[in-house]
Protein backbone atom coordinates (compact mmCIF):
# COMPACT_ATOMS: atom_id res chain seq x y z
CA UNK A 1 0.00 0.00 0.00
CA UNK A 2 1.20 3.50 -0.82
CA UNK A 3 1.94 5.77 2.15
CA UNK A 4 -0.28 8.82 2.69
CA UNK A 5 0.62 11.81 0.51
CA UNK A 6 0.92 15.16 2.31
CA UNK A 7 1.21 18.53 0.57
CA UNK A 8 3.24 21.45 1.89
CA UNK A 9 2.11 24.83 0.56
CA UNK A 10 4.97 27.02 1.72
CA UNK A 11 8.09 28.97 0.82
CA UNK A 12 11.49 27.60 -0.15
CA UNK A 13 14.47 28.18 2.15
CA UNK A 14 17.67 28.16 0.08
CA UNK A 15 19.63 27.38 3.25
CA UNK A 16 17.68 24.15 3.72
CA UNK A 17 16.70 24.83 7.32
CA UNK A 18 13.04 25.83 7.20
CA UNK A 19 10.19 26.05 4.68
CA UNK A 20 9.48 23.22 2.29
CA UNK A 21 12.94 21.77 2.90
CA UNK A 22 12.15 21.28 6.61
CA UNK A 23 8.68 20.01 5.74
CA UNK A 24 9.95 17.31 3.40
CA UNK A 25 12.39 16.07 6.04
CA UNK A 26 9.61 15.94 8.65
CA UNK A 27 7.30 14.13 6.22
CA UNK A 28 9.98 11.53 5.57
CA UNK A 29 10.59 11.08 9.30
CA UNK A 30 6.86 10.60 9.92
CA UNK A 31 6.52 8.04 7.13
CA UNK A 32 4.46 9.89 4.53
CA UNK A 33 5.12 10.94 0.93
CA UNK A 34 5.84 14.67 0.77
CA UNK A 35 4.72 17.01 -2.03
CA UNK A 36 5.11 20.77 -2.43
CA UNK A 37 3.39 23.80 -3.86
CA UNK A 38 5.94 26.60 -3.51
CA UNK A 39 4.55 30.03 -2.64
CA UNK A 40 7.80 32.00 -2.63
CA UNK A 41 11.51 31.60 -3.26
CA UNK A 42 13.73 33.04 -0.58
CA UNK A 43 17.43 33.76 -0.69
CA UNK A 44 18.46 33.02 2.88
CA UNK A 45 21.01 31.33 5.06
CA UNK A 46 21.46 30.88 8.80
CA UNK A 47 22.18 34.59 9.24
CA UNK A 48 19.25 36.17 7.44
CA UNK A 49 16.95 36.56 4.45
CA UNK A 50 18.39 38.63 1.62
CA UNK A 51 15.60 38.29 -0.92
CA UNK A 52 12.03 37.06 -1.43
CA UNK A 53 10.50 36.27 -4.82
CA UNK A 54 6.76 35.47 -4.69
CA UNK A 55 5.48 32.76 -7.01
CA UNK A 56 2.66 33.93 -9.33
CA UNK A 57 -0.77 33.16 -7.89
CA UNK A 58 -1.95 31.13 -10.87
CA UNK A 59 1.12 28.90 -10.67
CA UNK A 60 0.49 28.17 -6.98
CA UNK A 61 -2.96 26.89 -7.92
CA UNK A 62 -1.50 24.89 -10.82
CA UNK A 63 1.00 23.14 -8.53
CA UNK A 64 -1.81 22.01 -6.24
CA UNK A 65 -3.96 20.95 -9.18
CA UNK A 66 -1.15 18.84 -10.63
CA UNK A 67 -0.49 16.79 -7.51
CA UNK A 68 -4.17 16.48 -6.60
CA UNK A 69 -5.26 15.18 -10.01
CA UNK A 70 -2.54 12.51 -10.16
CA UNK A 71 -1.38 11.58 -6.66
CA UNK A 72 -4.09 12.85 -4.36
CA UNK A 73 -3.70 14.84 -1.17
CA UNK A 74 -4.32 13.21 2.22
CA UNK A 75 -3.44 16.30 4.28
CA UNK A 76 -2.13 19.83 3.76
CA UNK A 77 0.37 21.90 5.69
CA UNK A 78 0.34 25.64 4.91
CA UNK A 79 3.36 27.74 5.84
CA UNK A 80 4.85 30.97 4.48
CA UNK A 81 2.40 32.92 2.33
CA UNK A 82 3.75 36.49 2.36
CA UNK A 83 1.10 38.43 0.47
CA UNK A 84 -2.68 38.70 0.32
CA UNK A 85 -2.63 37.63 -3.33
CA UNK A 86 -0.86 34.43 -2.29
CA UNK A 87 -3.39 33.81 0.49
CA UNK A 88 -6.25 34.16 -1.99
CA UNK A 89 -4.50 31.82 -4.44
CA UNK A 90 -4.09 29.20 -1.71
CA UNK A 91 -7.77 29.54 -0.83
CA UNK A 92 -8.68 28.86 -4.47
CA UNK A 93 -6.30 25.91 -4.55
CA UNK A 94 -7.93 24.38 -1.47
CA UNK A 95 -11.26 24.46 -3.32
CA UNK A 96 -9.81 21.76 -5.61
CA UNK A 97 -9.46 19.31 -2.70
CA UNK A 98 -12.15 17.26 -0.97
CA UNK A 99 -13.70 19.33 1.84
CA UNK A 100 -12.72 16.69 4.41
CA UNK A 101 -8.97 17.06 3.69
CA UNK A 102 -7.15 17.92 6.95
CA UNK A 103 -5.52 21.35 6.77
CA UNK A 104 -2.80 22.54 9.16
CA UNK A 105 -1.90 26.23 9.07
CA UNK A 106 1.38 27.52 10.48
CA UNK A 107 0.99 31.31 10.17
CA UNK A 108 4.63 32.16 9.45
CA UNK A 109 5.17 35.87 10.08
CA UNK A 110 8.84 36.34 11.00
CA UNK A 111 11.89 34.21 10.24
CA UNK A 112 14.27 32.94 12.94
CA UNK A 113 16.65 35.76 11.93
CA UNK A 114 13.92 38.41 12.35
CA UNK A 115 12.96 39.02 8.70
CA UNK A 116 9.28 39.94 8.18
CA UNK A 117 7.62 37.28 6.01
CA UNK A 118 3.97 38.39 6.07
CA UNK A 119 2.56 41.83 5.32
CA UNK A 120 -0.41 43.43 7.12
CA UNK A 121 -2.94 42.79 4.34
CA UNK A 122 -1.91 39.15 4.19
CA UNK A 123 -2.43 38.70 7.93
CA UNK A 124 -6.00 39.88 7.63
CA UNK A 125 -6.55 37.68 4.58
CA UNK A 126 -5.35 34.63 6.52
CA UNK A 127 -7.88 35.37 9.27
CA UNK A 128 -10.81 35.75 6.87
CA UNK A 129 -9.89 33.33 4.05
CA UNK A 130 -7.99 30.47 5.66
CA UNK A 131 -8.51 30.13 9.41
CA UNK A 132 -12.17 29.05 9.02
CA UNK A 133 -10.97 26.20 6.78
CA UNK A 134 -8.28 24.93 9.14
CA UNK A 135 -8.35 21.63 10.98
CA UNK A 136 -5.50 22.86 13.20
CA UNK A 137 -3.60 26.14 13.40
CA UNK A 138 -0.16 26.19 15.06
CA UNK A 139 0.92 29.78 15.83
CA UNK A 140 3.62 30.52 18.34
CA UNK A 141 2.75 33.00 21.08
CA UNK A 142 3.67 36.22 19.20
CA UNK A 143 1.82 35.03 16.07
CA UNK A 144 -1.21 34.10 18.16
CA UNK A 145 -1.33 37.59 19.63
CA UNK A 146 -1.29 39.17 16.19
CA UNK A 147 -3.98 36.86 14.80
CA UNK A 148 -6.15 37.59 17.81
CA UNK A 149 -5.65 41.33 17.36
CA UNK A 150 -4.13 41.72 20.83
CA UNK A 151 -0.64 42.88 19.83
CA UNK A 152 -0.01 45.98 17.72
CA UNK A 153 3.78 46.39 17.69
CA UNK A 154 5.95 45.92 14.64
CA UNK A 155 6.79 42.29 13.78
CA UNK A 156 10.53 42.60 14.35
CA UNK A 157 9.92 43.58 17.97
CA UNK A 158 7.90 40.51 18.88
CA UNK A 159 10.06 37.86 17.23
CA UNK A 160 11.32 36.56 20.59
CA UNK A 161 8.86 37.71 23.26
CA UNK A 162 6.52 35.98 25.64
CA UNK A 163 6.34 35.32 29.35
CA UNK A 164 4.49 33.18 31.84
CA UNK A 165 2.00 35.96 32.66
CA UNK A 166 0.22 35.57 29.32
CA UNK A 167 -3.13 33.81 29.59
CA UNK A 168 -2.51 31.47 26.68
CA UNK A 169 -5.71 29.51 27.32
CA UNK A 170 -7.81 32.66 26.78
CA UNK A 171 -5.80 33.42 23.66
CA UNK A 172 -6.48 29.92 22.31
CA UNK A 173 -10.19 30.42 22.93
CA UNK A 174 -10.11 33.72 21.04
CA UNK A 175 -8.36 32.12 18.07
CA UNK A 176 -10.79 29.21 18.04
CA UNK A 177 -13.64 31.70 17.64
CA UNK A 178 -12.05 32.79 14.34
CA UNK A 179 -13.00 29.45 12.80
CA UNK A 180 -10.31 26.74 13.06
CA UNK A 181 -11.48 23.43 14.48
CA UNK A 182 -8.43 23.13 16.75
CA UNK A 183 -5.80 25.54 18.03
CA UNK A 184 -2.25 24.72 19.12
CA UNK A 185 -0.25 27.63 20.52
CA UNK A 186 3.30 26.35 20.51
CA UNK A 187 5.54 26.96 23.49
CA UNK A 188 8.90 27.77 21.94
CA UNK A 189 8.57 31.50 22.71
CA UNK A 190 7.61 31.01 26.36
CA UNK A 191 9.73 30.43 29.45
CA UNK A 192 8.72 26.76 29.44
CA UNK A 193 8.08 24.50 26.43
CA UNK A 194 4.34 23.97 26.85
CA UNK A 195 2.04 23.76 23.84
CA UNK A 196 -1.59 24.66 24.52
CA UNK A 197 -4.14 22.59 22.57
CA UNK A 198 -7.80 23.66 22.39
CA UNK A 199 -10.58 21.79 20.60
CA UNK A 200 -13.41 24.15 21.42
CA UNK A 201 -14.30 22.24 24.59
CA UNK A 202 -11.20 21.39 26.57
CA UNK A 203 -7.69 22.78 27.04
CA UNK A 204 -4.78 20.33 26.98
CA UNK A 205 -1.15 21.19 27.75
CA UNK A 206 1.61 19.32 25.94
CA UNK A 207 5.01 19.65 27.55
CA UNK A 208 8.41 19.32 25.96
CA UNK A 209 12.00 19.66 27.09
CA UNK A 210 13.92 22.83 26.27
CA UNK A 211 17.35 22.34 24.72
CA UNK A 212 19.23 25.67 24.99
CA UNK A 213 22.28 24.15 23.31
CA UNK A 214 20.25 22.90 20.34
CA UNK A 215 19.48 24.59 17.03
CA UNK A 216 15.94 25.80 16.33
CA UNK A 217 15.80 27.16 12.75
CA UNK A 218 12.89 25.31 11.16
CA UNK A 219 11.36 24.03 14.40
CA UNK A 220 7.95 25.56 13.69
CA UNK A 221 7.89 24.10 10.18
CA UNK A 222 8.90 20.71 11.54
CA UNK A 223 6.16 20.86 14.16
CA UNK A 224 3.32 21.76 11.79
CA UNK A 225 4.36 19.39 9.02
CA UNK A 226 4.70 16.51 11.49
CA UNK A 227 1.22 17.31 12.78
CA UNK A 228 -0.19 17.24 9.23
CA UNK A 229 1.58 13.95 8.52
CA UNK A 230 0.06 12.28 11.56
CA UNK A 231 -3.42 13.50 10.63
CA UNK A 232 -2.90 11.83 7.24
CA UNK A 233 -1.84 8.67 9.05
CA UNK A 234 -5.16 8.62 10.92
CA UNK A 235 -4.26 10.19 14.27
CA UNK A 236 -6.67 12.44 16.10
CA UNK A 237 -5.73 16.13 16.23
CA UNK A 238 -4.62 15.77 19.87
CA UNK A 239 -2.53 12.69 19.08
CA UNK A 240 -1.02 14.47 16.08
CA UNK A 241 -0.20 17.52 18.22
CA UNK A 242 1.54 15.31 20.78
CA UNK A 243 3.61 13.64 18.05
CA UNK A 244 4.49 17.05 16.62
CA UNK A 245 5.67 18.37 19.99
CA UNK A 246 7.89 15.33 20.46
CA UNK A 247 9.38 15.46 16.95
CA UNK A 248 10.06 19.21 17.10
CA UNK A 249 11.79 18.91 20.47
CA UNK A 250 14.03 16.09 19.24
CA UNK A 251 14.80 18.03 16.07
CA UNK A 252 16.01 20.99 18.16
CA UNK A 253 18.00 18.69 20.46
CA UNK A 254 19.84 17.21 17.48
CA UNK A 255 20.04 20.58 15.70
CA UNK A 256 23.04 21.27 13.50
CA UNK A 257 24.74 24.03 15.50
CA UNK A 258 27.85 23.96 13.33
CA UNK A 259 25.99 24.63 10.07
CA UNK A 260 26.44 28.29 9.11
CA UNK A 261 27.29 31.31 11.22
CA UNK A 262 23.81 32.00 12.59
CA UNK A 263 20.93 29.98 14.01
CA UNK A 264 21.57 26.41 12.88
CA UNK A 265 18.84 24.23 11.38
CA UNK A 266 16.92 21.58 13.27
CA UNK A 267 17.78 17.96 12.49
CA UNK A 268 14.66 15.79 12.61
CA UNK A 269 16.42 12.99 10.71
CA UNK A 270 19.46 13.05 13.03
CA UNK A 271 21.77 13.21 10.03
CA UNK A 272 24.74 14.34 12.13
CA UNK A 273 24.79 11.02 13.97
CA UNK A 274 24.38 9.10 10.72
CA UNK A 275 27.27 11.00 9.14
CA UNK A 276 29.47 10.28 12.16
CA UNK A 277 28.58 6.60 11.97
CA UNK A 278 29.48 6.52 8.28
CA UNK A 279 32.86 8.12 8.99
CA UNK A 280 33.53 5.64 11.79
CA UNK A 281 32.78 2.79 9.40
CA UNK A 282 35.31 4.23 6.95
CA UNK A 283 32.75 4.68 4.20
CA UNK A 284 34.04 8.13 3.29
CA UNK A 285 36.48 9.79 0.96
CA UNK A 286 39.51 11.75 2.34
CA UNK A 287 37.29 14.84 2.88
CA UNK A 288 34.83 12.84 4.94
CA UNK A 289 32.10 12.52 2.30
CA UNK A 290 30.32 9.29 1.48
CA UNK A 291 31.52 7.86 -1.82
CA UNK A 292 29.03 6.96 -4.54
CA UNK A 293 30.11 3.32 -4.27
CA UNK A 294 29.33 3.22 -0.56
CA UNK A 295 26.02 5.02 -0.96
CA UNK A 296 24.90 2.42 -3.50
CA UNK A 297 26.18 -0.53 -1.44
CA UNK A 298 23.24 -2.62 -0.09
Amino acid sequence: MAPPAVLSIAGSDSGGGAGIQADLKAFAYAGVHGMTAITALTAQNTVGVTGIHPVPAAFIVEQVRAVHEDIGVDAVKIGMLGTAATVRAVSRALDLLPPTTPIVIDPVMVSESGAVLLDDEARQAIVTELLPRATVITPNLPEARVLAGSHQSEPASWAHTGDASDDVADLATTLHALGPAHVVITGGHRDEIVDVFYDGIEIHTLTGERFPDGAAHGSGCTHSSTLAAHLALGATPLEAAQAARSAASRAVQHGLRDIGKGAGPVDVLNVAVRALTARQLGATDPKGHLSARDIMRP
